[in-house]
């Protein structure tokens, strides 16, 4: 029995999300191997280059500046690394938080592994770890209500103000 004065819970969903879980492994190529393989770093948004792993915008950010860390690897997962590998990957989110607070000064983010497909996982033959920025009331209900998501700037110009910012080695 609910008392009288607690709301009903109401259900928000956002169908869109399962087709990308459910396709995301469709292709033949892995989106981090090709973006790992191509000479040119623009097309696949990649932002730096480690020796082990590199980092590169999430085509499909939850929020501005979403970006992702991965080995160089395919089938890294997370239980898999090698001793360098995680710990170059976590130094390289270090070095995207950094950058990210230069550029766009968040006053928080949310970073992590999203193990297996029923974790969040999109892509779960290559691990990769997100560092999301987020800032107060920026989330909303249009990707709810309209099935769209508000990303004021386009990723090549993110691309670019983060590139230009990373730290020098």
């Amino acid at each position: 029995m609910r008392a009288s004065n607690v709301p009903p819970v109401k259900q928000l969903w956002a169908p869109w999300r399962l087709e990308y879980v459910q396709h995301a492994d469709d292709g033949d190529e892995c989106v981090f191997c090709r973006a790992a393989a191509l000479p040119e770093d623009e097309p696949e948004l990649v932002i730096h280059r480690g020796e082990l792993a590199f980092v590169l915008l999430n085509k499909f950010p939850y929020a501005s500046g979403h970006l992702m860390v991965a080995p160089y690897r395919h089938g890294s997962a997370f239980d898999d690394l090698e001793a360098e590998e995680a710990l170059e990957t976590h130094r390289l989110a270090v070095d995207a938080i950094a950058t990210l607070r230069s550029v766009f000064a968040p006053e928080g983010f949310n970073v992590g592994w999203n193990l297996g497909r029923v974790a969040g996982a999109g892509i779960v033959d290559h691990g990769h770890l997100h560092v999301v920025p987020r800032w107060n009331g920026d989330t909303n209900f249009m990707p709810v209500l309209a099935d769209i998501k508000v990303i004021p700037e386009h990723l090549l110009e993110t691309r670019r103000k983060l590139t230009e910012a990373w730290p020098a080695p």
